[in-house]
């Protein structure tokens, strides 16, 4: 099936590693002229060196967390490309712990990269957005919707991501850019398997019993994997999904069970 998304220009932040750098290759093979962000720039360059010359990457490794670092991104790839047609807001990994534990620091660098960064990068991409009929994607997270006792500050900036994309997309309705956001449920990332050893060692099993118990725990059959989260956001960024505006897609084998 033709995305119709060959020669566009996507910015995909925490491209470097799991989600992120799954999405930049999905795009990639679908044509697309790609933005890599991230901190690590020795893992962007990998992930570039890994894509189709097509898709002619610009890594930009950098700390979104500045206030001013999202605008620089944004006029970066301006200077490559000319225009951008998709955002994917996708940085941004949260401390877990016990609420009474978790320091001001903790909260607000949860905030600072994933929320306030996925903010500003969508407030200065706007106006090229609007142009180029273009979107956005954000990656928020089951725990936006269901609360966890170890899971405070995730779950809190995942709500406000949610909110972020019903609010952009009642704007985005009038300007012209589609804005949907993602829940992904326990991916298989570099994460999630540091959580499987870690459940492994503390119940003296083998990393596949453990994966196959934590699955059983969470309600679901099996984890997913960062292909099924990189075809949505192709799906999403296409205009086979042009009638999809504010929706707010959970993938995550049926662990969210509330409306």
């Amino acid at each position: 099936m033709d995305l119709e998304l060959s020669g566009k220009v996507a910015i995909v932040t925490g491209a470097s590693r799991g989600i992120g750098a799954a999405i930049a290759q999905r795009l990639a093979a679908e044509g697309m002229r790609l933005v890599l962000a991230a901190r690590d720039a020795a893992a962007l360059d990998q992930i570039a060196a890994m894509l189709p010359a097509s898709a002619t990457p610009l890594v930009v490794a950098a700390d979104l967390r500045p206030p001013e670092a999202p605008a620089r991104v944004v006029t970066q790839t301006l200077s490559a490309f000319s225009r951008i047609d998709l955002l994917v807001n996708n940085a941004g990994a949260t401390q877990r712990g016990d609420f009474l534990a978790l320091t001001d620091d903790q909260w607000q660098d949860g905030f600072a990269l994933k929320f306030f960064a996925a903010m500003r990068l969508s407030r200065a991409a706007w106006t090229h957005l609007a142009t180029s009929r273009g979107s956005i994607v954000n990656i928020a997270g089951i725990g936006g919707r269901t609360g966890e006792a170890e899971f405070t500050i995730g779950g809190s900036v995942n709500a406000a991501i949610l909110n972020l994309t019903k609010s952009l997309a009642h704007r985005g309705a009038t300007d012209g850019v589609r804005v949907n956001a993602i829940n992904p449920g326990l991916i298989r990332t570099d994460r999630l398997m540091r959580r499987i050893a870690a459940f492994a060692q503390n119940h003296q099993t083998s990393p596949e019993d453990a994966a196959t118990r934590m699955a059983a725990r969470f309600g679901v059959a099996r984890f997913g994997e960062v292909h099924e989260i990189a075809d949505t956001v192709a799906f999403l960024a296409s205009s086979r999904s042009a009638y999809t505006h504010g929706a707010v897609i959970d993938i995550d084998g049926g662990a969210t069970r509330t409306l």
